[in-house]
């Protein structure tokens, strides 16, 4: 959300944050708005001063055996005139507000710009893809001839873009979940949370997921929003809310199911489990000072690569051009893993840095040391990471020649022990 005064006052940067954005610019027309709005305050200011001072002389005129009806009848007819403008003026910020509520964040000067994937830049790469003797196969394919993974039946009950797991994978998914949450609360900081996944409207809005996004998100029958990540409850859990100064930073996480409706995916990954309508997610959140924002963006990056250095699985980092990122976001790494039965990088991860974008939307804010005013605070949020997308990555980089999948050592604590899953020794 923009902050109308900044535009006043920075027009040239405002429309070149949009001109990166690959919008057109729009400070003349927003401004000639802002200016009729404030213009309309300024007259409706005008008339309740000039209704005060002809109410106050009623009496006097009243005590002087003066007519008063033609007063009385003025006062009356300002009243009436204040009303109309009153809703001419309600409109007016209404539109104002929309228009502003659906435009992206100014994007960083650290963001390469570009329209689209094509301009993205790679930051680094981590791990080497492991060489197989064998083809490798996708992770759906590895799933069912193990009888562990199961969309045609998913698919009877739910539609597409749902799948069943079953034994050993459904406990393997489990792990994942519980080793992420484990590792970002004991080794990285983060507090874990247990959160709503129906929110109101409103905190939809706060984390920009409203009015523009609507269609991506599952509601339901009485006006609840199921949420797409947990970003919205967590960020949330600030909002309207002022802080002090030494309650920051605030790093929050929680393990939730998320609820996308994938608008707009059609005819895109859809097989096995890469797009899916409801999956898990570990979210990562910070709520910090605004110079500290920068430096959260890289320690909460790291956090997520650790987990999948954990795993020992290959994966790279990428700075997403300003066509690609977020609508939210200000700067965004994407953290992608290396899936061989697709023989390429795929997202398993967005960490990005807001600023005060969502703040403001929420009237998030801090009281800095030894002031008296308030600021927003800067949020940030990511993956640590999506529990789906690292199972998949998991059956493929540890699958094996015969069909079965070798558990990574950091899970098999919480596997019992297990080292490799085998085939369903009952198929159902």
């Amino acid at each position: 959300m923009y902050d109308i005064k900044w535009i006043r006052e920075n027009p040239d940067l405002f429309d070149r944050a949009l001109t990166r954005r690959g919008l057109e610019p729009i400070s003349a027309s927003v401004l000639e708005l802002d200016k009729e709005y404030r213009s309309m305050q300024t007259s409706l200011q005008e008339m309740q001063a000039k209704r005060n001072e002809l109410s106050s002389s009623i009496g006097a005129v009243k005590k002087a055996g003066g007519d008063v009806d033609h007063i009385m009848a003025e006062v009356a007819q300002i009243k009436k005139d204040m009303t109309d403008k009153e809703e001419k003026v309600r409109v007016l910020g209404e539109n104002i507000n929309k228009i502003l509520s659906s435009l992206p964040n100014i994007p960083s000067d650290r963001c390469p710009d570009g329209p689209d994937e094509t301009a993205n830049e790679e930051v680094r790469r981590v791990g080497t893809p492991r060489e197989f003797d064998f083809k490798p196969l996708e992770h759906f394919e590895i799933g069912e001839k193990l009888g562990l993974m199961d969309s045609d039946q998913a698919a009877v009950m739910s539609g597409a873009r749902f799948t069943i797991l079953k034994g050993a994978l459904a406990r393997l998914e489990r792990a994942i979940g519980q080793f992420m949450i484990d590792t970002h609360t004991t080794q990285n900081g983060y507090t874990e949370m247990e959160v709503p996944l129906l929110v109101k409207d409103n905190a939809a809005f706060g984390t920009g997921n409203l009015p523009k996004f609507e269609e991506d998100l599952f509601k339901t029958t009485n006006g609840y929003y199921l949420i797409p990540t947990a970003e919205v409850s967590l960020t949330n859990s600030v909002a309207g809310k002022i802080l002090e100064e030494d309650q920051l930073p605030i790093r929050i996480t929680a393990l939730t199911p998320c609820f996308r409706s994938e608008a707009g995916s059609a005819g895109r990954d859809t097989r096995g489990m890469i797009r899916q309508h409801q999956f898990y997610k570990d979210e990562l959140v910070s709520i910090v000072k605004p110079e500290e924002s920068f430096n959260e963006l890289e320690r909460m990056t790291n956090c997520a690569e650790g987990i999948l250095q954990k795993l020992g699985l290959p994966y790279r980092v990428v700075c997403l051009s300003t066509g690609d990122m977020g609508f939210c976001s200000m700067q965004t790494y994407d953290i992608e893993v290396w899936l061989p039965g697709q023989g390429r990088y795929r997202e398993i991860s967005s960490c990005s840095n807001c600023g005060p974008f969502q703040a403001r939307r929420m009237n998030a804010r801090f009281r800095p040391k030894g002031q008296k005013g308030t600021e927003y605070v800067h949020t940030l949020n990511g993956s640590g990471l999506a529990v789906g997308r690292t199972l998949i990555a998991v059956i493929e980089n540890y699958q094996q020649k015969d069909g079965t999948i070798v558990v990574p050592e950091a899970l098999r604590p919480y596997m019992g022990g297990l080292e490799v899953i085998t085939a369903a020794e009952k198929r159902f």
